[in-house]
Order: structure tokens, then sequence, then C-alpha cells
């Protein structure tokens, strides 16, 4: 139900022009005019279904009272498939994620867990029509919702489908957007020289949550970088995201993982040890095969 006086389109672009601003604030995020632009063009409300919509509170969800799209220009996260726990997540948290992920106009980038195409529609306005946006979402549902959401872009290709085998081409970015606990082989090996992953790493909680869904335990978000003398790692604060699905939702590392957590320290690594160990003692999360380190890379 809504009340009261109805924003007009022009008073709706003002909103969302003062959302942008919100947001990038509370990312911490001084000045990047292209990020701000994007939250300001992208319809947010077009991308969480019909009313009533459903956001996360106390450890559930709470259906809004109110079908104005107003409302959806807070940094709340809402309910896309609460049944699972997939949302529409935190708007300042993407913010900092999207600025560290160091778009341009013409850039490659896989976004990894699409969701119904809110921040692919973001990425989309930052590489511009010369970029190339690969969505993939594991959920048919979820991806045929991307598909009709997206389907003004041509920079976007949506493809259903388990996110561990994508990209399948060299790209400049790699947006995860589900908790791992560990990276797929392809979003690593297909970054370009310069390229950087963005990911949450973490440990997903033992049972579902009341919401729907398995989600963190411990996270963490992580910028990997491929430099010429190999993996530059930056920690991004705190992630809590909903489990990953398909190859990458089965792990033989997640005690060891958690003991890191519970340990501490994830905001001092420095470098991704790709296939290889790492040195002992030199490294925050070491396995044969891949290791976070803390130096340089």
């Amino acid at each position: 139900m809504n009340h009261g006086i109805a924003f007009d389109d022009e008073a709706l672009s003002a909103i969302r022009r003062a959302y942008a601003r919100q947001m990038l604030a509370v990312a911490g995020i001084a000045d990047d005019p292209a990020l701000e632009d994007a939250f300001a063009a992208v319809p947010r409300e077009s991308f969480l279904g019909p009313p009533p919509w459903r956001m996360v509170a106390h450890g559930g969800y709470r259906e809004l009272p109110s079908s104005d799209p107003v409302v959806a220009y807070q940094d709340i996260n809402f309910a896309l498939a609460a049944e699972r726990g997939v949302n529409n997540g935190s708007p300042s948290l993407h913010a900092r994620w999207l600025h560290h992920a160091g778009l341009k106009a013409g850039s490659r980038v896989a976004h990894i867990g699409a969701g119904t195409g809110y921040y692919t529609a973001l990425i989309a306005h930052l590489v511009g029509p010369e970029g190339r946006v690969t969505a993939v979402e594991f959920d048919p549902d979820l991806a045929r919702l991307a598909q009709r959401n997206l389907s003004d872009r041509a920079n976007v290709t949506v493809v259903q489908g388990d996110g561990a085998d994508w990209p399948r081409e060299t790209v400049d970015c790699v947006y995860v957007n589900f908790l791992v606990q560990r990276p797929a082989d392809a979003w690593v090996e297909r970054l370009d020289r310069g390229g950087r992953l963005i990911l949450p790493l973490g440990v997903p909680r033992p049972k579902r949550s009341p919401g729907g869904g398995t989600h963190t335990l411990h996270g963490a978000g992580l910028c990997v970088e491929r430099t010429g003398a190999g993996f530059a790692v930056r920690w991004l604060g705190p992630a809590f995201f909903v489990y990953a699905e398909g190859a990458l939702a089965e792990s033989s590392e997640d005690d060891a993982l958690k003991t890191a957590f519970e340990k501490g320290g994830v905001e001092f690594v420095r470098s991704l040890r790709w296939k290889e160990a790492g040195k002992p003692g030199r490294c925050w999360f070491r396995t044969p095969d891949w290791s976070l380190s803390y130096d340089e890379p």
C-alpha cells in the first residue's frame, strides 16, 4: 500500500542519484563518477520482481508494506528466491567491490552468480557498448528473469549454467556473487594481465538458515589481481553470501579454512599462490594446490 505523494520519473531520477552518492559514501569511495552514474542510471526496482517485496531482517525476511519504487533505494537486501536464501545484496558492499574491480569502457567481464541481473546491469553500464559481460546464473528461474531484465542491453549475454565452468575466454574481470571455499580454475586462469577476480571466500554454516539456503559462517571479500609477478591479493572486508551450488558446493578444505578464519589475519594476505603450496609459515591458508600468502607476489 502506498500513501502520500507519488514520485514521477524526474523525482525518481533524483532519488537514484542521491542513493548512488549515499552508497559510495558508505563504501568509503571519495571519487568514482562512473560508478556513481551506474548506480544512478539502473532502476533497482526493475530487478526485484513484482511486489510485495521482502527484505532481509533478523535472520529471515519481512514483507515491505509499500510497492513504491522509492523503497528500493536503501542499503538493504531483497529476496529473489527466499526459499533458497538468494537475495539482491547490499548496494554499499557492491559499490566497494565494483570500485576495486577497476572496470573501464571496453572491459570484458564474467559475472558469476548474476541472480536477476541488477549488478550485471551496473557492470554493463560501466563497461559501455564496447565492453562485453557474460552473466552466469545456476538457477534456471533466476536465469530466465535475468535474460528478460537484461534483454535491452546488447553488451550482455546471459548463460544458465555452473559458474565454475566460466569464463570460457580471457577476461578483464571475474565478479563472483556467492560464497566459495576455493576459486574455480577458470576464474584464475582466464584472467588477462592486469585482470581482477572479486570473490567472497569463506566457510558456510553447517545448517540452513531460517530464511532459507546455506549462508556464511566466516567470509571475506578478496580482490585478486593478475600481475607480471603472479597474483596480488587485497582484502575487501567481511562478506556474507549464500553458499555455492554445483561443482563448487563440495570442498575438502572446509575444516582448514574454518581454522584459518578463526585464527584471524586474512586482512594481511598479499598474494595467491596458484597451483603451489606456498612457503610454510608464510601463509594464512595453505593447501598443496593453492595458498594465500602474507608475502607479495
